[in-house]
């Protein structure tokens, strides 16, 4: 127990000085709101800054950190993820999508600046995302991975990531998937941009291919972990907790994982999803312990 604790301990110490380090850097970024056009910057700021866990961009430190990586190399990495993220939970949002009035405790960015006016403000993170991976500041030595950066985030945001799962979900709607159909759609929801932020950190740290390989295999079981934790938070924590509107995926008819194997049967394969990524981790020995704690945080979090 002893030891559980101070794991949770540093766990806490640990994300808490990410976030701060995203959020920093996520603000310097950002365009000033009183730069024309003002209504859209002021949007932009909305979606990014109005809270989240930026489970991305810890993702993306504590890879580079336990690899020895320089975090000034991540910070233009880290921060673009969490503009995709946010741009895709602007546009999920939308009446044409979920149709949902509640982000992060707070009116979602389509009822506070109207539904055209979130679009752009989520067209524009999906770029800001790009053009800050492309100027950002790169120690000498880790400019080579910049494109490397570049490539591995735009495709884990696209057809064949992210947007290619969303587009799954939305024509599942109603339907009955396998759970071999689920679990395709929510690698590439959820698990590709997670994936990817694993990557980059790995990336600015210039690890060897088998390193990349165990890394990789390591993200791929989160993704699915953390997607079995939302459908299972959509059934068991109320709206407040959440911060989003609860039930919201039942309501609509999604195929969930709760759905296809029941509460209990959802729980055991996040649990199998976890002991999976550990054992992705076992070569790499004591150096990404945070990573393993991370892993334990997303299959237990409350929201």
């Amino acid at each position: 127990m002893l030891m559980r604790m101070l794991k949770l301990k540093h766990l806490n110490e640990l994300m808490h000085r990410y976030q701060d380090r995203v959020d920093t850097a996520l603000t310097e970024f950002l365009p000033s709101k009183e730069l024309t056009p003002t209504q859209l910057h002021d949007a932009m700021h909305y979606a990014v800054l109005g809270g989240g866990k930026r489970i991305r961009p810890v993702l993306a430190y504590t890879t580079a950190e336990c690899l020895g990586a320089d975090l000034a190399d991540v910070d233009a990495a880290a921060c673009a993820v969490e503009l995709i993220h946010c741009y895709s939970l602007v546009h999920d949002d939308l009446p044409v999508m979920d149709n949902d009035d509640l982000r992060r405790g707070q009116p979602t960015c389509h009822k506070v600046y109207g539904d055209a006016m979130a679009l752009l403000a989520g067209d524009a993170l999906q770029c800001f995302a790009i053009e800050i991976l492309s100027h950002g500041d790169f120690s000498q030595e880790q400019t080579r991975s910049r494109l490397k950066m570049i490539a591995t985030i735009s495709s884990a945001s696209g057809s064949t990531g992210m947007a290619g799962g969303q587009a799954i979900d939305l024509a599942a709607v109603g339907k009955h998937l396998t759970i071999e159909q689920l679990e395709q759609m929510h690698c590439l929801k959820t698990g590709a941009l997670i994936e990817a932020s694993v990557v980059v950190g790995a990336l600015a740290a210039n690890c060897d291919d088998n390193t990349m390989k165990q890394l990789k295999a390591y993200a791929q079981c989160i993704g699915l972990a953390f997607q079995i934790r939302d459908d299972l938070l959509d059934i068991e924590a109320d709206t407040e907790t959440l911060g989003k509107p609860q039930g919201s995926d039942q309501e609509q008819g999604k195929p969930t994982y709760p759905s296809l194997l029941g509460l209990q049967g959802a729980r055991d394969m996040a649990t199998k999803m976890h002991s999976c990524a550990l054992n992705a981790l076992q070569p790499l020995g004591d150096k990404v312990d945070p990573l393993r704690w991370l892993s334990s945080y997303i299959v237990e979090r409350a929201n």
